[in-house]
């Protein structure tokens, strides 16, 4: 009997450790699918300079802009320096204005804590 117990306990810790590992890989597999944005080459390269007011740290407040202009379609891509209060955004004209990554940075969080000024933009050859 208590050999039978052994061999039960020894069982089921094979097929849980074994069943917990494909479902990490499975888990980590879809994570990345989710993670990757596939970027196109712009037709209309164009980059937006701008100010942003009301920062209060990098690691909540401009990396959440960043991640947020990163993410919308037609940007290639985005920085914000938190010291500066500067963004650098990447994008295609042809898929987006300027005014749109404005309203973007201004709608984020409670749509009132983000103020964008001196806005210029380039076109990139």
């Amino acid at each position: 009997m208590k050999f039978s117990k052994v061999i039960t306990v020894l069982a089921v810790a094979i097929t849980f450790f074994v069943g917990c590992k494909k479902n990490e890989i499975k888990s980590s597999d879809s994570l990345e699918t989710v993670s990757k944005k596939e970027i196109t080459a712009a037709v209309k390269p164009q980059t937006a300079l701008f100010t942003i007011d009301g920062m209060t740290c990098p690691e909540g407040c401009a990396k959440t802009i960043e991640k947020k202009l990163s993410e919308m379609e037609g940007v290639q891509s985005a920085k914000v320096d938190f010291d500066k209060k500067q963004a650098t955004v990447n994008f295609d004209l042809d898929k987006l204005k300027s005014e749109d990554l404005v309203k973007a940075v201004e709608t984020t969080g409670d749509g009132q804590t983000y103020k964008v000024s001196n806005v210029k933009t380039e076109t990139k050859v």
